[in-house]
């Protein structure tokens, strides 16, 4: 039998867990292991009213580790993260999901956490400290702690997008998630981090993509050549949802037609 433990703060919510717990915060994910009798011991929550929060921190946005996919939609001064959220499952998903739990939600969730590492995001820990979102996602599965807080960078106009790829719309999970930050002086690419999702067992930077686009001018020699090259150096899974070689060989079409759609084209 699964007990659930509900604390008032965030502090003492995470000195509860252990071993025999795991966090429970919107339940879209954990609740399908409770349903299948799979859960540990023991369930974590807390009624903090800090992770709830959305601040502005200076030229980032702050984003409490509870703050839901609806409340995002719901706030016009995130508008760069409205057409991610919207993406996020059903409406009663997005009702109930969380940032925090996105950040730790396997393939094929977790579109979310690819925005946000793309967005060059930091992650506060309950514990204290903060860490790139990046560090976090590699170290996920380890037991890294429970996060109060998420760091989001303001993109300038026109510099962020986002592309879910699925094989149902408008709800069918993500075969390939693919979210760029682009910016450019003089016409030329200055700074480019894009991020994948589904094309290895957590999101991750393309770091191909990245070098063929730095100090370029996005035109159609430089994007013919990101269709070719984008999923250089990832290693995609095969799955129910698509194979490996089938990820490979379509990530670059859908990276330059994001790219394109960020320019208007």
């Amino acid at each position: 039998m699964t007990v659930v433990e509900t604390y008032p703060t965030l502090a003492e919510a995470a000195r509860a867990i252990g071993s025999d717990a795991a966090y429970l915060g919107g339940g879209t994910v954990m609740m399908r292991e409770v349903n299948a009798g799979e859960a540990p011991a023991r369930l974590v929550r807390t009624t903090d009213p800090a992770l709830g929060q959305i601040r502005a921190a200076g030229d980032a946005i702050s984003l409490g580790a509870g703050v839901t996919m609806a409340a995002i939609l719901a706030d016009s001064g995130l508008e760069f993260l409205h057409p991610v959220a919207r993406q996020i499952g059903s409406p009663q998903v997005r009702n109930m999901g969380t940032v925090g739990g996105n950040l730790f939600s396997p393939h094929p969730y977790g579109d979310f956490a690819v925005a946000l590492l793309a967005l060059d995001a930091r992650v506060t820990m309950a514990a204290g400290g903060a860490r790139p979102i990046e560090e976090l996602l590699r170290g996920r599965e380890h037991s890294p702690g429970l996060v109060a807080s998420i760091e989001v960078p303001r993109p300038g106009p026109g510099s962020f997008g986002f592309r879910k790829v699925s094989r149902v719309k408008p709800k069918g999970v993500s075969v390939i998630t693919i979210a760029a930050l682009v910016t450019r002086t003089g016409g030329r690419v200055q700074n480019a981090r894009i991020a994948w999702g589904g094309m290895a067992p957590i999101p991750v930077r393309g770091a191909a993509a990245e070098r063929a686009m730095e100090g370029q001018m996005i035109d159609d020699a430089m994007l013919d050549r990101l269709t070719r090259n984008a999923a250089e150096g990832l290693d995609p899974p095969t799955d129910p949802l698509a194979s490996s070689w089938y990820r490979r060989e379509v990530a670059g079409v859908h990276l330059v037609r994001l790219l394109r759609s960020m320019e208007g084209r």
